[in-house]
């Protein structure tokens, strides 16, 4: 998904999961091409194969933001951190606030407009801030700006599967499905496409301590220059703002076949990606396998060097055929 569509899209994930109907069939009805299929990593593309494997796990728990969470989208450290701040105009939140009866279309703060459609069960549990099981929320966005350097146009629909807390409060649990069609962000650099279905559950009660995950069936991103389809993908992530350094962790697990690689990758942390503050992870590994042969991603304790080990092997054990030593600035660079 990358990071253009960052502060609207993605402060902690794009949801995709929970066995949608469409999984097969997204975009407005366009068919899905047969999946590629696997490639041999090397030592001459070990690298390229690792980061573009771990941008794209990353980008996967990108679009918590749009079930409301408010998680901020470039806070440095190679990955994204929950937090209960309100970074977008477009969250479930101010939605809610500025839709008393549906539907309303109101008007962007420089151009466009963004329509809501709600069906709730109980009108005025929703005032008080709560929503219920089975709740709808229906947002299109007509060439929306809001004066935050995007412009955002599609449709997102959801449906609350469970809530607890004060949704205006930033102060909740939920799970939500949602649907993306044809939604996406533009800037001055870029444009950034999403279609995908999925689940999210976001984990505010206990702020500043928070967690976010998602876990999806099909996520088809495409920019000016890439596209990439996740499948079967999942991702968690938790911040701990209660404690100084705070504390993060990032996992995830999936599918992934991007333009940028020669074929399909599947990927995986065995260990846990750990990091402080907006520091890079010092703890973690991620394991990307193709057609036999696999790379193995491994933080360094200084949070500055990452090592790239390649395997001739799926399960990236024993000796490595190679070593590439690079660092997270070259990793994470667009």
């Amino acid at each position: 998904m990358k990071r253009v569509i960052a502060c609207t899209l993605i402060p902690l994930l794009v949801l995709a999961a929970c066995g949608g109907s469409n999984s097969g069939n997204i975009g407005g009805g366009v068919n899905n091409p047969p999946p590629a299929a696997g490639f041999s990593i090397t030592p001459t593309n070990g690298l390229a194969v690792a980061k573009v494997t771990y941008q794209s796990a990353v980008s996967s728990g990108e679009v918590a933001s749009l079930a409301g969470s408010g998680i901020t989208a470039d806070n440095g450290g190679g990955f994204n951190k929950p937090t209960v701040t309100n970074q977008h105009g477009g969250t479930l939140a101010t939605l809610l606030q500025k839709v008393p009866l549906p539907p309303a279309t109101t008007p962007c703060a420089n151009a466009g407009s963004v329509t809501v459609t709600l069906d709730v069960a109980d009108i005025l549990l929703l005032g008080s801030g709560a929503l219920s099981s089975g709740d709808t929320i229906l947002a299109e966005y007509d060439i929306c700006d809001e004066g935050l350097g995007e412009i955002i146009d599609g449709t997102i629909d959801s449906v609350v599967d469970a809530f607890e807390g004060n949704i205006f409060a930033f102060a909740y649990d939920m799970t939500m499905t949602m649907d993306l069609v044809d939604f996406s962000a533009t800037t001055d650099t870029d444009a950034v496409t999403v279609n995908g279905d999925g689940t999210a559950t976001l984990k505010l009660l206990q702020a500043p301590y928070v967690e976010a995950s998602v876990s999806g069936n099909l996520l088809a991103t495409v920019t000016h220059s890439t596209s990439e389809t996740l499948t079967n993908f999942s991702s968690a992530q938790t911040y701990d703002g209660r404690v100084v350094p705070s504390p993060s962790t990032l996992s995830a697990a999936g599918t992934l076949d991007s333009s940028e690689l020669a074929g399909v990758v599947s990927y995986s942390t065995p260990v846990l990606f750990e990091a402080f503050d907006t520091n890079y992870p010092h703890v973690g590994e991620l394991l990307v396998v193709s057609d036999g042969s696999s790379a193995r991603l491994i933080a360094q304790p200084n949070a500055v060097d990452v090592v790239i080990e390649i395997y001739s092997n799926a399960t990236g054990t024993g000796a490595p055929d190679s070593t590439i030593n690079t660092t997270w600035a070259e990793l994470t660079a667009l």
